[in-house]
C-alpha cells in the first residue's frame, strides 16, 4: 500500500511543479496569444516553479511535521520557505510581515478572494482523501492562514476536494464521474460561496470536443481564467474532466491562458493523484529544478507521507 500512496501523492505533487513550471513561461498570456506564439505550448522552458509549488512544499513539510493538521507550523513553514522571486501575489508580502512579527497565524489573511489558497492545496487533497470530515477542516484552516473571504476558502476546498476524489479513485483503479463529483464539489462548497458552487456545477454543461486545443480554447471562452478563485479554480478542475492524460490535462489547462502557472498547477495536482507519478512525461520531470528544495526533495516528502498512512 505504501507504494501506492507514494505513486499517488508524488504524482500529485510532483503534478504541481510541472503544471506550475510548464505555465510560468506565458503567465498573464491570453489563449489567443499563446495560440499565436506556440500553437500549442507544450514543452516546459527551464523548469523554475513558483510561489505556488514553494508554498505547496510548505504544507508537505507541515504534514510530515504533524499529521495532524497544524496551520501554526504551516505559517511557519510558509515564512522559511517565502523567497519572493518566485512570483508571490502583492498581498501576501504583508501575511509574511505580519508572520515574521510573530502575529498568530490566524490573525495574518487577508479577504482575499484570490486562487493562492487553492493553488497550494494539494497535499491536503491526497493525504486526507479518504477522511472527508478532517479534509474539510484542514482545508479550510489552511487556506484562511492567507485568505479570508468566502470566495478564497471555498476554491480551496473544491480543489482539495477534486484531489481527494482523483487520489481515491486512481488508488481504486476506478473512473472517476465528473458529474458525481461536481455534485458533491457544489455541496460541500455551497455554505461557504454559492457563486462557486455555481460554477463548479456548469462545467458539467461544457460540451466535450476532442481535440486538445479546442478543449484549451473552451476553457478560455468559459471561465476569466484570472486570479480569482471563482476564475481559476473551475477551470483548472474543467480541465482535468476534459482530458484524457495527465499531459494533456496540463496542457489544456497551460494553453487556455490567463493565470496559466497556478491553473497548470492545479490541474497538474489533480491529473497526478489520478493517473500517477508515472503518467508524467519523464521530459517534464527532467526539466523540474533541483537543489535544495527541488525535484528529489518534493519526491522525499511524497515517500515520507506515504509512509506515515501506510502505518494507520
Amino acid at each position: 500500500m505504501k507504494e501506492r500512496y507514494f505513486r499517488a501523492f508524488a504524482g500529485s505533487a510532483l503534478g504541481t511543479a510541472v503544471g506550475d513550471a510548464l505555465g510560468r513561461r506565458v503567465e498573464g498570456w491570453p489563449h489567443e496569444a499563446i495560440k499565436r506564439r506556440f500553437g500549442v505550448l507544450e514543452e516546459i522552458e527551464d523548469g523554475r516553479y513558483t510561489d505556488d509549488t514553494e508554498m505547496m512544499i510548505g504544507l508537505m513539510e507541515a504534514l510530515v511535521e504533524s499529521p495532524d493538521f497544524d496551520p501554526a507550523l504551516a505559517s511557519k513553514r510558509f515564512l522559511e520557505n517565502f523567497h519572493p522571486w518566485r512570483g508571490y501575489g502583492a498581498r501576501i508580502y504583508g501575511v509574511m510581515e505580519r508572520l515574521r512579527q510573530g502575529l498568530p497565524w490566524d490573525e495574518v489573511g487577508t479577504d482575499s478572494w484570490g486562487n493562492g489558497a487553492a493553488m497550494r492545496i494539494a497535499p491536503i487533497g491526497f493525504f486526507y482523501f479518504d477522511r472527508g470530515e478532517e479534509l474539510r477542516k484542514a482545508a479550510i484552516l489552511s487556506a484562511t492562514i492567507t485568505h479570508k473571504h468566502p470566495d478564497g476558502i471555498a476554491g480551496a476546498l473544491a480543489q482539495a476536494l477534486t484531489v481527494a476524489a482523483a487520489t481515491e479513485k486512481g488508488l481504486q483503479g476506478e473512473p472517476l464521474r465528473g458529474e458525481d463529483l461536481l455534485q458533491r464539489i457544489a455541496s460541500e462548497t455551497k455554505v461557504l460561496s454559492p457563486r462557486m458552487a455555481e460554477e463548479i456545477l456548469r462545467i458539467a454543461s461544457l460540451p466535450k470536443p476532442k481535440d486538445t486545443l479546442e478543449k484549451a480554447s473552451l476553457i478560455a471562452s468559459s471561465f476569466p481564467c484570472d486570479v480569482s478563485a471563482l476564475g481559476a479554480v473551475p477551470a483548472a478542475i474543467a480541465a482535468f474532466l476534459l482530458a484524457s492524460s495527465f499531459e494533456e490535462a496540463v496542457i489544456v489547462a497551460v494553453n487556455a491562458g490567463g493565470d496559466t502557472d497556478t491553473i497548470g498547477a492545479m490541474a497538474g495536482a489533480v491529473a497526478g493523484a489520478y493517473w500517477g507519478l508515472e503518467a508524467i512525461p519523464q521530459r517534464w520531470l527532467e526539466r523540474l529544478e533541483e537543489g535544495e528544495k527541488g525535484r528529489s526533495y518534493i519526491l522525499r516528502l511524497a515517500q515520507r507521507l506515504a509512509e506515515l498512512r501506510a502505518r494507520e
